[in-house]
């Protein structure tokens, strides 16, 4: 069972409540308020829904805080079909963005969708910081070869074969040996 954070414009509305209840969802409904970021925080939320006719500045502002400190899918129900306001929504972390398409029938299969592609984007996002990290760790590496070749005029085999060993040897990665190569020559300049 799929727990689902409501936020909605119309606290008197049950109509998406009582839609997500039926489609087997535990929904809890909350106020987005100054302490929004927090509530969220304490609750065990798989999904973020809110009903609104327009997204706030300052719920864009949350949704990007919630975004980089607690990941979570987002689901926007809205009015507000401006090309700005979308792109606003999107670049906020919302992983479906549904303008005048509150229907009952498609909930379920609206949330499995936001789930998917909120999982698709984390993998994308996973994926750039690794490559991120492993090409920042090359560059750290022919940074070390480079100090080891001038200091101890090994040919930049011997200077790569000699990194290796030593991050073997002390049971860390290379990007993490070459960084300490660097240091330890920063160190004895």
């Amino acid at each position: 069972m799929l727990n689902i954070v409501l936020i909605e414009s119309d606290l008197k509305s049950t109509l998406l409540e009582d839609g997500l209840q039926h489609c087997g969802f535990k929904c809890l409904k909350i106020q987005h308020n100054a302490s929004f970021l927090e509530q969220l925080k304490s609750t065990v939320a798989d999904v973020v829904i809110f009903n609104l006719d327009s997204p706030s500045e300052k719920i864009l502002a949350d949704l990007q805080q919630l975004n980089q400190h607690l990941p979570l899918p987002v689901v926007m129900f809205t009015s507000d079909g401006h090309v700005d306001t979308i792109n606003q929504a999107i670049n906020a972390g919302v992983s479906a963005y549904i303008v005048d398409g509150l229907d009952p029938v498609r909930l379920a299969s609206i949330v499995h969708v936001a789930i998917a592609r909120f999982k698709q984007q984390q993998a994308l996002k996973n994926a750039l910081e690794e490559a991120r990290v492993q090409l920042e760790d090359r560059k750290q590496i022919d940074r070390a070869k480079a100090i080891l070749i001038k200091t101890r005029n090994f040919t930049e085999n011997e200077a790569y074969h000699t990194l290796r060993k030593l991050a073997m040897d002390r049971n860390i990665t290379l990007g993490e040996m070459a960084k300490n190569v660097i240091a330890m020559a920063d160190l004895l300049k």
